[in-house]
């Protein structure tokens, strides 16, 4: 039971870090969405390296290299967390936090969709309904604004192909990171050297405000903390506890992004919100009942 709780605080802490990371990305205002990343993805792999060091020795830590097609699944996955990573920062610091919410609600109904389509998955009657609440809360706002809400579905898509890209990896968390930051490390320090001596990156930016330069070399930190409070929830508290508690993320963005970040929030946005937590409570429901016949 101690270990379960263990798992539950874990658990609950990363999606509270998850959750409040707007505030972190607003904070670093004025840089430019695209040096933050590049900053993001450099400092990840320097952070998951020292921190694997710790915990691993140099035959751990280098083993995935012996093994090409592990490489090639890692290299991918890190093409498309960067991909949702970036889209999220812009997203953000172009107050469409709302819109980010969306994404991570859906994403588990997404990931479900993989399964299915990819992974010979079965469909029964509360992943049904998850689906047909979930497509419903998307038309509501497409009706609405006569768009599709790309963010939105671009974030939970990015994420459920990430996710099917790690589907067998059985790397510690801190080590996946590793590898999925690593190759696209020398790219972003390639990146970050240009924009700074182009007088487009965070010094120039910063100028004046050298606290948030400070600030952003914790990019690395902040995003690996999450990741392995993650891991041990899903390894000490199981699956579905670790899927319940994600919803607290999303949850907390829309809570920032309303009375925080002042994002307009109308009653046809309300609307889809409400029927699309209604999908998530059949999914939810659907999801603990599997759990039951398993256990």
């Amino acid at each position: 039971m101690d270990e379960r709780r263990q798992g539950l605080l874990a658990g609950i802490l990363s999606n509270v870090i998850w959750g409040l990371l707007p505030l972190y990305w607003h904070a670093l205002r004025p840089i430019d969405s695209v040096v933050i990343i590049f900053y993001r993805v450099f400092l990840c792999a320097v952070s998951s390296y020292l921190l694997a060091r710790r915990h691993y020795t140099k035959e751990e830590l280098f083993a995935p290299l012996r093994d090409k097609k592990l490489l090639l699944k890692f290299f991918l996955a890190g093409v498309l967390i960067t991909v949702n990573w970036s889209l999220y920062i812009w997203a953000v610091n172009a107050d469409h936090v709302i819109e980010t919410s969306v994404g991570y609600y859906i994403e588990p109904v997404v990931v479900c969709l993989f399964g299915l389509l990819f992974f010979g998955d079965k469909l029964n009657r509360y992943k049904g309904a998850a689906f047909a609440f979930a497509a419903l809360g998307i038309a509501v706002i497409i009706w609405h604004y006569k768009a599709l809400p790309a963010i939105s579905l671009l974030l939970a898509l990015s994420f459920s192909l990430y996710g099917a890209a790690k589907k067998g990896l059985s790397q510690p968390p801190i080590l996946s990171l590793f590898y999925e930051t690593v190759f696209l490390a020398p790219v972003a320090l390639l990146g970050i050297v240009w924009m700074e001596t182009q007088g487009k990156g965070a010094i120039a930016a910063t100028a004046g405000a050298s606290w948030k330069l400070a600030l952003l070399v914790f990019a690395g930190i902040a995003t690996a903390t999450p990741l392995m409070l993650f891991a041990e929830c899903a390894n000490k508290a199981g699956l579905f506890a670790t899927g319940l508690i994600g919803y607290l993320s999303p949850t907390i963005s829309l809570v920032l992004s309303i009375f925080v970040f002042g994002e307009p929030f109308e009653r046809m946005q309300l609307l889809a919100f409400a029927i699309i937590w209604v999908g998530l409570a059949f999914f939810t429901a659907g999801e603990l009942k599997d759990m039951k016949k398993s256990g």
